[in-house]
């Protein structure tokens, strides 16, 4: 498996590279949480712009954008308009939803995007429209409503992996423990037996933590820690996230 290096962020080696999401509505709840959250340990920051209530307006967005890019330095900055069947906070259009992400990646203010594998007809397209701007790619896929069996969520894995992203993550709904380990066996032997590209699983709620802390034991790379609001059910503060990850990751040394 190929890592890949975003700035100074090395994903697919040593422990889980942290990620904090902004979740704000406006530009001054941006500022004030992006404030925050530079002052915490975190190795990448993520700009949930399906939140933001001004997201339509390309001016709007590039001020934005120039303002962070200024603010956290060499942080890399991860893009993501999640979509209301995966989660997010606004129903789109295809044609909006590849229309912002290109503009997004034109602008060259951004590290990384994230692309929904299965949410439109046409991720294939997308990830090269945004990989022809040195962009790197998430290609991701979030269910809300259950745990796949093993064999699937690794035969999805693969298919997303096929389609040209740097990097594949996917997220589950847990039901029960067992599903839990289901997901995690299924991240293992991805990694073990397909993976050409850093993988990303988590197993959403609380019930599914363990899937958030336990990366580097089973070939998670990324995992999602808050600075205050969550983007996602079961993340938890960077701080306790951070010092876990580490004890772990001191212990496989």
């Amino acid at each position: 498996m190929e890592s890949v290096r975003v700035r100074d962020i090395v994903i697919g080696k040593g422990k889980p590279k942290i990620v904090v999401p902004i979740i704000a509505k406006s530009e001054r709840e941006i500022e004030e949480q992006l404030q925050k959250i530079v002052q915490r340990e975190i190795d990448i920051v993520e700009w949930r712009g399906d939140w933001f209530e001004g997201i339509f307006d390309c001016k709007r967005v590039e001020d934005i954008l120039r303002w962070m890019r200024s603010y956290v330095g060499e942080i890399p900055i991860l893009f993501t308009f999640r979509t209301a069947k995966e989660g997010g906070e606004k129903e789109i259009s295809q044609e909006t939803y590849n229309k912002i992400n290109i503009n997004i990646s034109k602008m060259q203010l951004v590290d990384l995007i994230d692309v929904e594998g299965f949410g439109f007809s046409d991720a294939e397209w997308l990830i090269k429209q945004l990989k022809q701007q040195n962009i790197k790619v998430i290609i991701s896929h979030h269910n809300f409503e259950k745990t796949l069996p093993k064999n699937e969520m690794i035969k999805k894995l693969c298919k997303m992996q096929e389609m040209g992203a740097d990097i594949i993550k996917m997220a589950m709904l847990p039901k029960s423990t067992k599903d839990v380990l289901e997901l995690l066996d299924a991240t293992e032997e991805m990694n073990r037996l397909y993976a050409k590209q850093p993988v990303v699983t988590m197993s959403m709620t609380e019930k599914g933590l363990i899937s958030r802390l336990a990366g580097e034991f089973f070939g998670s790379a990324l995992t999602f820690g808050a600075v205050g609001k969550t983007s996602a059910p079961g993340q938890i503060d960077v701080g306790e996230l951070n010092f876990i990850l580490t004890t772990i990751h001191n212990q496989l040394r």
